[in-house]
């Protein structure tokens, strides 16, 4: 099952190097940075200090512009926030997560509980500002690590330790044997955004989404196919939906 941590508009160089050797003793290596603050930041000496010889997690590391540009070949995304949202994904801790996750995860139905994701994610904000409410709302669960109510502010790169360590219990030791990703393929992350831009567009063309005043419809509506684990052939029957509804208001202007 692929792991990726993606670390959101980072601004310390230490907190990379950090979180390359944070993964690297789990066994995982697939690092993306979003926009960090420095261009640099993979050569830069206090990462490359703070990684202690997780360089082969560097020179792997990938640096985009985009969450969307992050997102390719996975297909469950979790959050993490150290307070749960009023709307959103579902807030666990990460082993309650992980043992649904591995189990099939909630929602499916008992023929579908051998469906695991083919690939997670896992998203972390900014030091100073965490999560924007707009990258929890693509995830299907908010993860958060139990800690003093009182001092609840972890290190970044100590959060993505716990994931990782947390992660590595739920999928089992080194050398154990993997888990198994059966058919259907479940459509990956880079799928679904491309739908629901579709459905977006065909619902402002029927005039059922009012884009002066958006409310909360495309995140609900992000939300609602979380939950849903939708397959690949699922996401083409919603985009021929969506190319009728386009096609339907195309005619009825005419």
């Amino acid at each position: 099952m692929r792991t990726r941590f993606i670390l959101i508009q980072t601004s310390h160089a230490g907190n990379v190097g950090g979180t390359a050797r944070a993964m690297k003793v789990m066994g995982f290596d697939d690092l993306v940075l979003v926009a960090p603050r420095w261009a640099n930041v993979l050569r830069r000496e206090e990462t490359i200090q703070r990684a202690s010889g997780a360089n082969d997690v560097l020179a792997k590391a990938r640096i985009v512009d985009t969450l969307d540009e992050a997102l390719d070949g996975v297909d469950h995304l979790c959050a993490t926030a150290m307070t749960p949202r009023d709307f959103g994904p579902p807030t666990r801790s990460p082993r309650e997560h992980f043992r649904q996750l591995l189990a099939g995860g909630p929602g499916q139905s008992d023929d579908d509980r051998a469906v695991r994701p083919a690939g997670v994610a896992f998203l972390f904000g900014s030091e100073r500002f965490g999560m924007r409410n707009e990258d929890v709302y693509r995830c299907h669960a908010c993860l958060s690590i139990p800690t003093d109510p009182a001092f609840g502010s972890l290190n970044l790169a100590a959060a993505v330790q716990l994931i990782a360590y947390d992660w590595r219990l739920a999928l089992g030791p080194w050398g154990s044997a993997p888990i198994s990703n059966p058919q259907p393929r479940l459509a990956d992350a880079a799928s679904v955004a491309g739908m629901l831009a579709h459905w977006e567009q065909a619902l402002v063309a029927i005039g059922f989404l009012d884009p002066a005043a958006p409310r909360k419809l495309m995140p609900r509506l992000n939300q609602m196919f979380n939950r849903a684990v939708l397959q690949e052939e699922e996401i083409h029957i919603l985009r021929g939906v969506a190319k009728a509804m386009l096609e339907t208001a195309a005619r009825s202007k005419r």
